[in-house]
């Protein structure tokens, strides 16, 4: 699957979970670590927690598992890295203190 097809099915899959602010960066020409990196949040570590599994059982369903994970355990910033895509889901203070999307601010948004 190419690497837009995964990005976008990874948003959708995270609108089902209710994740909120949505924003899927193009980061290709700006970093070789992947083509597009999608944030979201979720309001508690639970729900952090439910849309990280959702992404994970979906992807798995799909042959496609992450090749790594980080921060489950502890639902406030939760890492799936799915090769060419990269899913940040934050908890809400947590995404606002990192500020990941102004860090990536030349980043095309999709």
């Amino acid at each position: 699957m190419q690497p837009k097809k995964i990005a976008e099915l990874l948003r959708t899959l995270a609108e089902d979970k209710k994740a909120e602010d949505l924003i899927l960066l193009d980061i290709s020409k700006h970093s070789s670590i992947a083509h597009y990196f999608l944030i979201c949040h979720g309001n508690s570590d639970r729900h952090v927690k439910s849309i990280a599994m959702h992404l994970m059982d979906e992807m798995k369903q799909r042959k496609m598992q992450a090749f790594h994970v980080e921060g489950l355990v502890e639902g406030k910033w939760v890492l799936l890295d799915f090769g060419p895509v990269i899913a940040h889901i934050f908890y809400h203070e947590t995404r606002e203190f990192y500020g990941l999307e102004r860090l990536w601010g030349e980043a095309k948004r999709i």
